[in-house]
């Protein structure tokens, strides 16, 4: 399939080009790097850490010679975050990755203001209080956002041309968590310039869930928009099922999203910003600081189409629309 870059702002500032390995000289050092890295779902270690602990091969990092390599993993329940991140300090390591999200990040920093942190996929570092700014984090933390400026219109064209009409959009998310908010002031935007209705159905725990569908379903809901959320993403298959009994097309942001049925997932291309993550790592382990590293914004993005889910819901995909998507699942 053709592959399509969209691309985004880049935090106030350039976008930093991606370092040269220095294999040669990381595997000539003796020293031991420890680096920890704090998940909140399940399975990053084998998911969004894979591509980070590649490129860290690539730079020279090897676990078990010049690296420790320190994973803990919250398998999804929020409460455990605090108590990791606390092990993982205790650890001592030289940088802490924050892992998906913002929960991860968040309970990096409130265990530490002294050791590095990057974090690899966070909506609004300034919001969430992870950094005084994009340009000058200005603390111990930077890193990967994963919000930029134009992808709330992307996701809405997309659902328009799936049902097209300008018919009603329903947004579902969680009010509590400061993407949504972000999110939701370019949803407005967009919607506003593109003359697309829309309602906000919110959903702060998991059981909440099936009550907003219900309700977006009672409102005349044409199609779907979801926030990525860890409350959403921990009801995933849930929201899945109840869409598609529903037979209304959703849009998601991660490519898993699409490839546990749901009908698209549009969003950064997370192979290339934890790949970025572990260049980060790599300028704070020779002596950077992370507060004169810019939070950086995706440059480049993903669309994923669940073509068997589509076909259960009796849409037709244009084949323009599946000639720009970067992957098809059939």
């Amino acid at each position: 399939m053709k592959r399509r870059e969209f691309i985004g702002l880049v935090g106030g500032a350039a976008a930093l080009p991606i370092l040269q390995p220095f294999a040669a000289q990381a595997q000539q050092s003796t020293k031991q790097h420890r680096v920890a890295y704090l998940a909140l779902l399940s399975g990053e270690n084998t998911t969004y850490a894979k591509p980070l602990l590649q490129r860290l091969q690539e730079l020279g990092y090897r676990e078990g010679q010049n690296m420790v390599w320190d994973y803990r993993s919250a398998e999804g329940r929020t409460e455990l975050l605090a108590q990791l991140a606390s092990e993982l300090v205790r650890a001592g390591p030289d940088v802490l990755i924050g892992g998906w999200g913002t929960l991860a990040p968040k309970a990096a920093i409130a265990a530490t203001r002294s050791i590095p942190i990057v974090f690899t996929s966070v909506g609004d570092p300034v919001g969430a209080g992870l950094v005084k700014s994009l340009r000058e984090p200005g603390g111990n933390a930077t890193g990967m956002s994963a919000l930029a400026a134009d992808i709330a219109a992307k996701k809405l064209q997309l659902l328009n041309d799936l049902v097209p009409g300008r018919k009603l959009v329903a947004v579902l998310g969680n009010p509590d968590t400061p993407y949504t908010a972000l999110a939701l002031k370019q949803v407005k935007t967009a919607a506003t310039i593109m003359e697309i209705p829309f309602t906000v159905f919110d959903a702060r725990t998991v059981d909440e869930v099936p009550r907003a569908i219900d309700r977006a379903i009672d409102a005349g809901a044409a199609s779907m928009l979801v926030f990525e959320d860890p409350v959403l993403l921990g009801a995933l298959q849930q929201i899945i099922d109840r869409v598609a009994k529903a037979r209304l097309p959703a849009i998601f942001g991660p490519r898993e999203c699409a490839a546990a049925g749901g009908l698209i997932a549009y969003g950064p291309d997370q192979k290339r910003a934890y790949r970025i993550a572990a260049d980060y790592v790599d300028k704070i382990l020779r002596g950077a600081s992370p507060a004169s590293l810019p939070v950086q914004q995706p440059t480049k993005f993903e669309l994923i189409i669940n073509l068997n889910t589509a076909r259960e819901l009796g849409l037709s995909i244009s084949p323009t629309l599946l000639a720009s998507a970067d992957e098809v699942i059939e």
